[in-house]
């Protein structure tokens, strides 16, 4: 086998633009032969994608792959909305987002790159797709949901945002005809929800708003026991407008988000991913 040396990789590199393991993987493969190097990056869609990694990706799609009570959301971001649309990119995203549920407990970008895709990684397909389409491709985003019960998902816009929700029950059956509703609540409640319920709010950000509304409410002149009084009503809308299970549901504003999972008796809903293409991720 013919030693492969930094200075070659990197004149291929150079070349081609291709990554530099690609580019040694390429050398290795064609015994040091850089013209055939060259053909193979080609031939591997690889030649065009280190050229555009610094492209930005404001456009994209999401995708939420689901089995049981396991879920997948994935952000995967690229240059135009004309690619975004295309269903050569929507077969991509959705096929990465059902690779990595396939593949168990990736939660993290970097794991997710280094899963398997048929008999690639992850970050190996996405390269090829990049020297397909002549743009930039990068996943930007992954989180999971497992729960003891169902998750439900939604994609709204042709994967302009993208939801996943975890229901715990110990009859699942019993929570599959609201998993998806209330997934579709929380990609279109005004506003937001910041937690499933109080318990799970941040105390900086309660005790923040505490704040603000006693302020609001001394400015009114009032007596100390009135002003508690008025904070505590004040913070109870604060909760019920922010907080998943008090909000009123999307699709009968006279039920809250709690009463629809009364229905499906001992159900609660445990954590909630929503994505929204292009917000910056924590």
């Amino acid at each position: 086998m013919a030693d492969i040396s930094a200075k070659d990789v990197k004149a291929l590199r150079d070349q081609t633009g291709a990554g530099m393991m690609d580019c040694k993987t390429a050398l290795k493969d064609s015994e040091g032969d850089v013209e055939r190097a060259m053909e193979l990056l080609r031939e591997r869609g690889l030649s065009k994608a280190g050229k555009r990694a610094g492209r930005t990706t404001s456009e994209g799609a999401v995708a939420v792959s689901i089995e049981g009570g396991f879920g997948v959301i994935i952000e995967l971001g690229c240059e135009t909305d004309f690619v975004a649309k295309n269903d050569q990119f929507q077969q991509l995203v959705q096929g990465i987002a059902d690779a990595l549920r396939a593949a168990g407990d990736v939660g993290n970008v970097e794991a997710a790159l280094a899963a398997k895709i048929e008999s690639e990684t992850v970050d190996t397909h996405i390269k090829a797709a990049v020297g397909r389409v002549g743009e930039n491709i990068q996943l930007k985003r992954v989180g999971l949901i497992r729960v003891d019960g169902l998750v439900g998902g939604y994609i709204h816009g042709g994967g302009k945002l993208g939801v996943l929700i975890g229901v715990a029950s110990a009859t699942p059956e019993a929570v599959a005809g609201i998993v998806k509703d209330l997934a579709m609540h929380v990609a279109a409640a005004d506003p937001t929800p910041m937690a499933v319920d109080q318990a799970g709010l941040d105390a900086n950000v309660v005790e923040k708003e505490r704040t603000i509304l006693r302020n609001q409410a001394l400015e009114s002149g009032k007596p100390e026991n009135i002003v508690d009084n008025m904070v505590k009503g004040r913070l109870k809308k604060f909760f019920a407008e922010n907080c998943l299970v008090e909000q009123a549901f999307v699709k009968d504003p006279d039920k809250s988000v709690a009463d629809i999972l009364a229905t499906a008796g001992e159900a609660r809903v445990t954590e909630f991913l929503r994505f929204k293409l292009g917000e910056d991720a924590e």
